[in-house]
């Protein structure tokens, strides 16, 4: 194709080398674009013969070795972007191609950030093309000063050094950008004063100098960004006051980061002035003084974040007028008075964290104070948590009556617990377990604990990972085993999953749900958010592990006929105890087989309720979800309607339930590669029930069925039962076709009575 001018393979799943001889092969290309993919290897050398190519796109790939010579031969070109590779080069040699650059006069757009280029920044990058606008450098591994001669590029509209190891102070030449919309050089090593000639930056749009060494005061100057969307000034040693300068930029929509310094004074009322900002972090400064209620006028407030300040006074009751507001951490400062009754009325709240105050009084119960996951209260020794709080006299004489009470069962679990270890010595207790330690209430369980638990969470201790998160195995006091769940904070959804998980599990008890012990929300040692949910550890891993032949018995043999109809029965009471027998019906959303978890004895348990949802309204005799039409669930269990836009119900649950049925007896997961176009896993059991009932069923069980002509006839007739009467019919396009899960479970118990009421005591294969 040597006409071919344009040559677009972006996002795609594309791997091996780029053609070495591309340059040559295609002589009249004038642009290509290789972004997103995987390809390896080098950039191919051929490209300096491409005389008129104007783009070139090679960005998030696994390209590495060295930028080759010659590009300074490519006058046309206008975009050069290989960002996000594994390219390597060092010392004057390894970045020539930045001097060699500087012959591409119409260069608009240079891109080589996360990547490996190490040493200092050349003086040449000052000669690069006049017409030069955006120039990404971040994420490598420079050091030394930025050179002078940066302020030569005069057109430049994005600057980003972001995340090397840039040292010295921040040019005064800088302030020459004067196009400059985006100017990032967050986490480096940069030091001394903010200049005042940043001032002159008027179009600026975005700012980051977070994560470096900066001392001094936040010019005044600051007041000149008038187009200025987002500032993160955060981690430095910047002091002194907030200027109102800063406040008084209306134009701030997204985020005011000033977090981790040496601010102090008073927080000026100019912060109203910020109606449009998203996000506000002030914490861990030396800010003193009321909280101005100007707060009131930043009505697209979603989090506000004051903690470990010398804040005091009352908290404003004008922080129940931010309708949006769903973060407000207020912790370590010496707020005192009561809690705003009116922020229950917060709808959007999913986390208040007010400890470590002076606040006292009771404590509001409706709206969010519903949900003690969400509200953190702690250090606060004035807080009543009755309808009314006790006048002194008699206040203190129950104090004095529970410090009696709580010495005498302090004494007596002492005298437990000595009696236990000397038992224990002698071989004749047996070992302590999670529901006899956490028998009577939740225990509070530190970051510090955990991480000492899981082996400071250490890859041998890792039992799995999923889309928020990985699970640990631990072990607490006493060596008691537990499963504990360590949530990605900088995954989307996190919090939600982690609240719908307490919410879900909080009021819940059956033998077949995976036992919460109890929740962890704090900071670990480099003052990071860090939420975990600790849960009662069951060592025979995963359902899923079972049917896919990952786990097998001491024999060596997998599940038999009867193990996974007992497994797909607990699976059912489970369910229906979520949507029938709870107050308010719960929907799993995320049924599996890698969310059913075994016990030492083989009772499945059903786990992971990171999507799970409370019902609130009930349309016929089945209940529907009343809030937003959101796809949930795993690809292949997902139920059909899930895709059209249907709120999730208890009949999605059943779909699912069906689809993993199916799977347990079969051994086919609904996502193998078998199933594709309008053939899936429940239409291919269709296709050959009952005619061909066998060829779908697992391999292992089929030739137990063939091991005698009487298990075979028992196992037929059970088989029919489970397959035609439980999964098709969980399984039916329409939700109100479907059976519900306690008929589902019904129908389960029965094949159960028949198969045990025929078997022969000396059939092994059923038992």
């Amino acid at each position: 194709m040597t006409s071919l001018v344009y040559l677009g393979l972006a996002s795609n799943q594309l791997w091996g080398e780029i053609p070495y001889d591309v340059g040559d092969k295609l002589p009249n290309l004038l642009g290509f674009n290789f972004c997103f993919n995987k390809f390896t290897g080098k950039i191919p050398g051929s490209l300096h013969n491409l005389t008129n190519i104007q783009i070139i796109r090679m960005a998030h790939n696994l390209l590495e070795g060295t930028v080759p010579p010659g590009l300074g031969n490519l006058p046309f070109l206008k975009m050069y972007n290989i960002g996000f590779n594994k390219i390597v080069g060092s010392g004057d040699e390894g970045l020539s191609f930045i001097t060699s650059l500087t012959n591409s006069t119409r260069l608009n757009f240079l891109a080589f950030d996360g990547n490996q280029f190490e040493g200092e920044i050349p003086e040449s990058i000052g000669n690069l093309s006049n017409v030069l606008s955006k120039l990404y450098m971040g994420g490598n591994r420079f050091y030394g000063k930025i050179p002078t001669s940066i302020g030569r590029l005069r057109s430049l509209t994005l600057l980003n050094l972001s995340y090397n190891s840039i040292s010295g102070e921040i040019l005064t030449e800088i302030g020459q950008l004067q196009e400059l919309q985006s100017l990032d050089l967050a986490g480096n090593q940069i030091s001394g004063s903010i200049p005042n000639t940043l001032g002159n930056l008027k179009k600026l749009n975005q700012i980051d100098l977070s994560g470096n060494e900066l001392a001094s005061e936040i010019p005044t100057s600051f007041g000149n960004f008038q187009n200025l969307l987002s500032i993160d000034l955060s981690n430095n040693k910047l002091n002194g006051n907030i200027p109102k300068e800063i406040l008084s930029l209306s134009s701030l929509t997204t985020i005011v980061n000033l977090s981790k310094n040496f601010l102090d004074g008073t927080l000026p009322e100019e912060i109203g002035m910020l109606g449009n900002v998203v996000t506000i972090d002030l914490s861990a400064n030396g800010l003193s003084g009321n909280l101005p209620n100007s707060f009131k006028n930043c009505k697209s407030l979603e989090k506000l974040l004051m903690a470990n300040n010398k804040f005091s006074g009352p908290i404003p009751n004008i922080l129940a007028e931010l309708k949006g507001l769903e973060v407000l951490d207020l912790s370590s400062n010496k707020l005192s008075g009561s809690i705003p009754s009116d922020l229950q009325n917060l709808r959007a709240l999913r986390s208040l964290n007010l400890t470590f105050n002076n606040l006292e009084g009771v404590v509001p119960r409706e709206g969010i104070f519903r949900h003690t996951s969400m509200v953190h209260l702690e250090g606060n020794p004035k807080l009543c948590l009755h309808l009314g709080c006790e006048n002194s006299s008699s206040h203190g004489r129950r104090r004095i009556i529970i410090y009696i009470i709580v010495a005498i069962i302090a004494i007596i679990a002492g005298c437990f617990l000595i009696f236990w270890l000397i038992i224990v010595r002698k071989g004749k207790a047996k070992p302590i377990g999670v529901s006899t330690l956490f028998k009577h209430s939740p225990q509070m369980i530190s970051y510090d604990e955990l991480r000492r638990a899981t082996g400071n969470f250490s890859h041998e201790n890792l039992i799995g990972s999923g889309s928020f998160g990985s699970v640990y195995k631990g072990y607490l006091r006493e060596g008691i085993s537990v499963a504990v769940k360590v949530l990605d904070i900088e995954s989307t959804g996190t919090w939600k999953s982690f609240f719908a998980e307490c919410e879900a599990l909080r009021n819940t008890r059956h033998r077949n749900l995976v036992k919460l012990i109890t929740s962890c929300s704090s900071l670990d040692f480099k003052n990071m958010e860090f939420l975990a949910l600790v849960y009662e550890f069951l060592g025979n891993g995963s359902l899923g592990d079972w049917i896919h032949g990952e786990r097998k018995n001491e024999h060596g043999n997998g599940l038999n006929f009867l193990e996974r109809l007992n497994i797909a029965i607990d699976i059912a009471s489970a369910l229906d105890y979520l949507h029938n027998d709870c107050e308010v019906p719960i929907v799993h959303c995320d049924l599996k087989p890698g969310n059913i978890l075994l016990d030492e004895d083989m009772t499945a348990k059903v786990g992971d309720f990171g999507l799970a949802r409370s019902l609130l309204e009930r349309i016929g005799n089945q209940s529907s979800i009343s809030s937003t039409h959101v796809l949930k669930g795993s690809i292949g269990y997902i139920p059909p309607e899930y895709g059209l836009g249907e709120k999730p119900s208890t009949a999605g649950d059943v779909y699912s339930f069906g689809v993993m049925l199916l799977e347990i007896f079969t051994g086919m997961s609904p996502t193998h590669e078998s199933f594709a176009g309008e053939v899936s896993l429940v239409k291919w059991v269709e296709s050959n029930f009952p005619k061909n009932a066998q060829q779908v069923l697992d391999r292992e069980l089929r030739q137990l069925m063939m091991s005698s002509e009487s298990q075979t006839i028992q196992l037929h007739d059970c088989l029919i039962t489970i397959i035609e009467s439980v999964g098709l019919s969980c399984t039916t396009e329409s939700p109100g076709g479907r059976i519900d899960i306690r008929e589902a479970l019904r129908r389960l118990k029965n094949a159960q009575k028949i198969l045990l009421k025929r078997r022969q005591p000396n059939e092994k294969a059923m038992n």
